[in-house]
């Protein structure tokens, strides 16, 4: 016969019952367990996570008045407002089976009990018990879906550059694997449309997919948010609150800006990911996840090696596959498709149809270097539309300024990018631009002994972009 699967408690005073009910439910369910003094059932239930539970009436010799019963039933209620109790009795009176099921029973066995009927209550018990967590399960999911802020139409990539067709090609063979998958990239590069792409192609397709941006996330609440927690489990905490590991179940988690975490809580979603196991706050229970972790972040790749800024044991986990997407002004190719898609588009949704680029427009555009990347860009065609007077956006429909800091990096690369240093080049003959840039950065770096931000400011560039460029060149 085979064994259905449910986890049976039975709580007795008899260690008759509890020796021949465990022999007999154990032939019928996957594990079944005992307790002799109701004192123990709160641990027990802290413990473990009961499909249903039987318990017995009465305890001590001498009780029949069926009070100590009711009184375990409620605190069990209390405990776990989903349990499924079935209450035993050799007092089979109307008045005590009426009043137990007042009180939150289910379904109740009279002793001396006949085995069919024991094991086909226990089975209609365990189905209720299950059902029961089944739905909190997927209403705490469709909860915390409904209050996701992210698009729910399917993911659209723009570009057909040969930097974005490499990028197509690793989401094509990686996707259909479980391989956990690093997006790196600046910020409006599109690393949650790389995620949703994969997601979508992946075998976990129809199931959930939960994006979870971790710069929004206060460290107080990371474990709340990403492991859940029980009622009770802090200040605040009035009910029980699924995490978004639990919620992802059988599908995919993107977790993004992953750099942003700190480094004790970077050891703690290494322990979840590794063990692929979640435990809430507020109880020892460990739940088993199946999930896909996709994560991406705008930190570079250098900073990311740092042990001081990052662990290398989550980085290693993390970045099975790596995708590292480039920024706009790298793909100029693709301004001119992106920007048309998304004049048709914003065309359609102010109703002004007809729109079109003034070549001059397209020129300016292209030829921008787009600090926000894609974002930066889908916002200004954005702006154009809906401030423009007439069916064709020019030159001045597209305010383009560049703050200070973004000013000065670009005019560092430009300067990097033209042969501004000859004096640096290893020969006066090699005018390779990318051995200039790499040879001006090596000098900065030995110049200052290593020191990142002395370096940095010689170079007129930011600690994150001589990050990007140190990880470009292999620094």
């Amino acid at each position: 016969m085979d064994k259905h699967q449910g986890h049976i408690l039975i709580v007795d005073d008899d260690e008759d019952i509890l020796v021949a009910g465990k022999l007999l439910l154990k032939r019928h369910f996957s594990d079944v367990s005992i307790c002799n003094q109701p004192q123990h059932i709160p641990t027990l239930l802290a413990e473990h996570s009961f499909d249903a539970i039987l318990l017995d009436m009465n305890f001590g010799p001498g009780e029949s008045s069926g009070q100590q019963g009711y009184q375990w039933l409620q605190r069990i209620l209390q405990l776990d407002p989903l349990a499924v109790v079935v209450m035993i009795t050799a007092h089979g009176g109307v008045d005590t089976v009426v009043e137990a099921m007042k009180l939150g029973a289910t379904d109740f066995i009279a002793k001396p009990w006949q085995n069919e009927k024991v094991v086909a209550t226990l089975s209609a018990a365990v189905q209720l018990g299950q059902s029961r967590r089944e739905t909190q399960r997927l209403r705490q999911t469709n909860q915390l879906l409904s209050n996701a802020s992210v698009p729910t139409s399917g993911p659209f990539i723009l570009g057909n550059s040969v930097a974005m067709q490499q990028v197509m090609s690793l989401i094509e063979r990686s996707a259909p694997t479980d391989a956990n998958v690093l997006i790196l990239g600046e910020n409006g590069t599109g690393k949650e449309l790389v995620a949703r792409q994969l997601h979508a192609q992946s075998q976990r397709s129809a199931n959930v997919f939960m994006a979870v941006d971790l710069g929004a996330v206060s460290e107080t609440l990371f474990e709340s948010e990403l492991f859940g927690h029980k009622k009770g489990a802090f200040t605040g905490a009035n009910e029980d609150r699924i995490g978004r590991l639990q919620a992802a179940n059988g599908g995919t988690l993107f977790l993004d800006e992953i750099g942003n975490i700190p480094l004790h809580l970077q050891a703690k979603l290494l322990t979840v990911l590794a063990q692929r196991q979640v435990t809430p706050l507020g109880t020892n229970k460990p739940i088993d996840i199946d999930v896909r972790v996709i994560a991406a972040t705008n930190v570079a790749k250098a900073e990311l090696t740092n042990e001081s800024r990052f662990r290398q044991d989550l980085l290693f986990r993390l970045n099975t596959v790596e995708i590292v997407l480039p920024p706009l002004r790298e793909r100029q190719e693709d301004i001119e498709p992106i920007a048309r898609h998304y004049l048709a588009l914003y065309a359609k949704k102010y109703a002004k149809p007809d729109m079109s680029l003034a070549t001059a427009a397209l020129q300016k555009i292209q030829h921008y270097p787009w600090p926000g990347n894609v974002r930066a860009l889908r916002h200004a065609i954005e702006r154009a539309v809906i401030l423009s007077i007439s069916a064709q956006l020019t030159e001045q429909d597209f305010q383009l300024e560049l703050t200070p800091n973004q000013a000065g990096e670009m005019a560092v690369e430009a300067k990097l990018s033209a042969v501004s240093k000859p004096d640096l080049l290893a020969s006066k003959d090699d005018l390779n631009l990318e051995r200039l840039e790499k040879t001006a950065i090596e000098h900065a770096l030995k110049t200052h002994r290593f020191n990142i931000s002395h370096a940095a400011r010689a170079l007129g560039l930011t600690r994150a972009a001589l990050y990007r460029r140190m990880d470009k060149h292999g620094l």
